[in-house]
């Protein structure tokens, strides 16, 4: 379910949660497609390549299509002693893109089996999207722990302007080549690499408002100063700044 936080003080805010209260399915993908899940492995298709990675959550053992493992471009192992690694069965680039509807996404392979892209959150893109287009204003977007600027590309595509927040220098420049991709580098979109707390802050002080805010934030993370962030210790006053 998503939910939304008022503010009497400034303009209206959103923040986007996901809860286990309704369940919506990203089901309008052409370019990604879950094939199949076996002892805790799920065979995933992005665009012409198929990866196996690891999900905790598949418990059972029976494969429903076994053929299609033979398919396996390359498969994340975890590493006993933590983190894990690709192993390579198929020649493959080292990035490619996958589209979903009008936007188009850089996929690379990376460390701790992530993918650049998480495809579960289209169905808030669709949300965001639908909700910035029937506003029928300009609208202000922040996009906190924005990652590889999934949200970023969704919003900016819809008409509005995004301020992009993320700590990892990396992950901003990927989100940047996101954006170029589905040719929105001529929208209005400001990237910053910072701590999010500390730039909070800093907007405030500013009064610099928005009219909506995304937050995704991890369970643990490092500023761009080596600033520490725990979901559990933070995230309440982070929200109750942005009130």
């Amino acid at each position: 379910m998503i939910k939304y936080y008022y503010s009497r003080k400034r303009r209206i805010v959103v923040f986007f949660y996901t809860t286990v209260n309704k369940m919506k399915l990203a089901n309008e993908w052409k370019d990604y497609k879950i094939l199949d899940m076996a002892k805790g492995q799920k065979l995933e298709k992005w665009g012409e390549i198929i990866l196996s990675r690891p999900d905790p959550q598949i418990i059972w053992n029976e494969k429903t299509f076994p053929n299609k493992w033979k398919e396996i471009n390359a498969i994340y192992n975890r590493s006993k002693t933590g983190g894990g690694s690709w192993n390579f069965k198929k020649k493959m680039p080292n990035q490619w893109q996958i589209k979903y509807k009008n936007l188009t996404f850089n996929i690379k392979p990376m460390g701790f089996k992530h993918t650049g892209l998480f495809p579960e959150q289209a169905v808030n893109w669709d949300w965001m999207i639908n909700k910035i287009k029937s506003a029928k204003r300009e609208i202000k977007v922040l996009n906190l722990f924005a990652y590889t600027g999934g949200a970023t590309v969704s919003c900016l595509s819809a008409g509005a302007s995004v301020c992009h927040v993320d700590s990892s220098k990396g992950m901003t420049l990927w989100a940047k080549e996101n954006v170029q991709s589905s040719g929105l580098e001529k929208k209005p979109v400001r990237f910053i690499v910072d701590d999010v707390v500390k730039f909070v802050n800093r907007e405030i002080r500013r009064n610099n408002k928005y009219d909506a805010i995304i937050m995704d934030p991890p369970s643990y993370g490092r500023g761009a100063k080596g600033e520490v962030w725990q979901f559990e210790n933070n995230i309440y006053e982070l929200v109750e700044r942005m009130h």
